[in-house]
């Protein structure tokens, strides 16, 4: 049996590491539940955000009172229906009164759509990713996965893309430079299999300086990414190859039944964000556990006051 690892441990430094920084302001989109406000709520209280809640003044009221949840010292902007509370809340972030943006219980494409428009939205240079913060208890380090939720079929360039924004989180979090490994079926390049030339590709590209911060290796097949017997049985030697902590996958098919085998079977914990626009994005789950919120919070926070420091640097 592989050795366990205390359950949420990892979730807790990373909570722990968001205590330590200012407090991020943060837009809550239609937080008209119990999760959804409750995650709100307790982050608040842990000290780590400042929430304004965007909704229906009358529903989110009704759910503070339905679970007492106390609310009345956070900003309330009142809009009629969730559609109008993502477009309200992007609105607020480009007004420079967010530095986060967190899904309440509308549904992610509704948000994302607010997110995405071409005037009004927060678009950057950058391509928009998600990355599954992943606590497995058999494993001991954290396992940053992406992109399992929003790009389908990305290219190079846009892997590429989704290789800086998960390398620039782990980085920001506190984690250190991150052993990154882009995976495939095999461990060998293959013209019969494309994922493993991109694979190859964005290794040259991060020798050539177009992916910096981390250390990149591919492809690699899972159990060599991720097993150092795996690797050694293969005699695949490399700084990456069974020490692996950010997992690319070719695809969002691939990357969505890691992360749920990972959930389902390993039982891990899973937290994660949206990243590559203005601010970095907390979408939440009704699945997640308490602990997995707060380390979704934890993870914009920090990136968040990664952000902050580089600006003001910069203004400096």
């Amino acid at each position: 049996m592989p050795n366990e690892h205390p359950v949420g441990a990892k979730y807790d430094r990373l909570i722990a590491r968001a205590k330590e920084v200012p407090s991020a302001k943060t837009i809550v989109v239609h937080p008209c539940d119990e999760t959804s406000l409750r995650g709100a709520v307790e982050a608040a209280e842990l000290g780590i955000i400042v929430p304004t809640l965007v909704g229906p003044r009358v529903k989110i009221e009704s759910v503070a009172r339905e679970h007492r949840l106390a609310i009345g010292k956070y900003e309330l902007v009142d809009t009629p229906h969730s559609d109008a509370a993502a477009e309200r809340g992007v609105e607020l972030v480009r007004e420079g009164k967010g530095e986060m943006l967190m899904k309440g219980s509308l549904h992610t494409d509704e948000l994302m759509r607010a997110v995405t428009a071409s005037a009004t939205g927060l678009r950057t240079a950058r391509r928009i990713s998600h990355v599954f913060i992943m606590d497995v208890p058999s494993h001991a380090e954290t396992l940053f996965i992406t992109d399992a939720a929003i790009n389908i079929f990305p290219d190079l360039d846009v892997k590429r893309d989704i290789i800086q924004n998960a390398i620039d989180l782990f980085t920001q979090v506190g984690l250190g430079t991150p052993r990154v490994a882009i995976l495939s079926a095999v461990e060998t390049v293959t013209s019969k299999i494309p994922s493993t030339i991109d694979a190859a590709a964005l290794c040259k590209m991060a020798d050539r300086g177009q992916i910096t911060g981390g250390i990149l290796d591919g492809p690699l097949a899972f159990d060599n990414a991720v097993d150092v017997e795996a690797a050694k049985i293969k005699g695949i030697h490399s700084p990456v190859a069974g020490r692996a902590q950010i997992l690319v996958v070719p695809d969002l098919e691939a990357g969505n039944m890691l992360a749920k085998n990972l959930i389902f079977l390993s039982k891990a914990d899973s937290a994660g964000l949206v990243l590559g626009a203005r601010v970095p994005i907390v979408l939440t789950s009704r699945a997640d556990s308490v602990r997995s919120r707060m380390a979704s919070c934890a993870a914009g926070v920090l990136y968040a006051a990664a952000r902050r420091a580089g600006a003001n640097l910069v203004a400096a």
